[in-house]
């Protein structure tokens, strides 16, 4: 399945049904009256947060949603029927934005969430409801209301607790499918990830989730590599792990860069607390560890991990100070306690 963030939609809920002019017409009976009956509302658009998507990749082959419009009146007092409503079933994280993209309609972060997108006509009255005792025969009937027309753009923004960042090659894939049965692709080439991944990352009989995007380059706000389109994907993680790659040659400034694209990012990146790591020790000895910790750690101002994703070392310490981080209400406890089996019955 290809993986799709950004969709433009065009919706339009159904208009209401025109009321129904009519008299009562029966052989021997007098004075009918009358009895044109309503016509039905029309379907109204709706958008719901469903579980098992994690993309919009079915907005590519179908932008346009109709709700059908409600039935006119009709004599004998009968009620035109009302128009079906239409559901946008969207991924877990998708924002709702105006034709504009900038004004935030719904933002669908909780499972079952629906928000009304476009409301259906109201149906026009029939001549059976402007009788009154002065007015005992009324020959006019309301048209039904028009629907709404609109066009409306879905972003998606991955919910995850722990946002990964870096250069490409700093060993974010690598460092994801150690941890856990994510299987993002590997390659020692830059930007060999070209779209989100997620992982179900396990220590200490909790869990929690790791989102990894493609890596930034400098001048990735300007629009340079893959950009910061990305971004969007990790607002709304607890915390940061930034991941820089120990066997480069300047690891002080990879470090920079990443900063400085995430505080030209107009978001709330800049203010979310960070995990600096230190990357690939495995191919350092300890006087180049040393060295490029300490650069690190003057870069950053602060305390920085070291650990390997090839071969385990110091990953646990890594995901114990992300969980550390966590709130207590994102995590994921496991059990370990088995239940017993239900005695047996014939």
């Amino acid at each position: 399945m290809k993986f799709l963030d950004l969709a433009k939609v065009y919706i339009r809920s159904g208009g209401g049904g025109g009321g129904c002019v009519s008299f009562r017409r029966e052989k021997y009976i007098e004075f009918g009256g009358p009895d044109g009956g309503d016509g039905g509302n029309g379907g109204s658009v709706w958008a719901e947060a469903v579980d098992g998507l994690n993309t919009l990749i079915d907005f590519r082959y179908q932008q346009h949603f109709f709700a059908r419009s409600g039935q006119p009146g009709m004599g004998k007092q009968r009620t035109g029927k009302t128009g079906d409503d239409i559901v946008l079933r969207v991924p877990v994280g998708t924002e709702i934005l105006d034709e504009d993209q900038e004004t935030v309609i719904a933002d669908m972060t909780e499972l079952g969430q629906r928000v009304e997108l476009a409301r259906g006509g109201n149906g026009g009255f029939g001549n059976l409801h402007f009788k009154s005792s002065t007015n005992q025969a009324p020959r006019r009937a309301n048209p039904g209301q028009e629907g709404v027309e609109r066009t409306i753009w879905l972003r998606l923004k991955l919910i995850a607790d722990v946002g990964l960042l870096g250069m490409p090659n700093a060993g974010k894939s690598t460092f994801l499918a150690a941890t856990s049965n994510a299987r993002p692709k590997i390659a020692d080439y830059p930007f060999t990830t070209l779209h989100p991944n997620l992982g179900v990352v396990g220590v200490d009989n909790v869990e929690f989730v790791v989102a990894d995007i493609p890596g930034l380059i400098g001048g990735a706000s300007e629009g340079r590599g893959l950009g910061d389109l990305f971004l969007g994907h990790v607002e709304r993680c607890a915390i940061l792990l930034h991941l820089v790659d120990g066997t480069s040659q300047a690891v002080a400034e990879d470090y920079q860069t990443i900063i400085t694209e995430i505080e030209a990012y107009d978001g709330p990146l800049a203010g979310k607390p960070r995990l600096t790591v230190l990357n690939k020790i495995d191919a350092l000895d300890e006087d180049e560890l040393a060295e490029a910790k300490l650069a690190l750690e003057t870069a950053s101002g602060g305390p920085v991990m070291t650990m390997s994703g090839v071969s385990g070392e110091g990953v646990t310490d890594v995901l114990r100070a992300l969980r550390a981080e966590i709130d207590d209400d994102r995590l994921r406890h496991r059990t370990n306690v088995e239940e017993e089996p239900a005695p047996w019955q014939p």
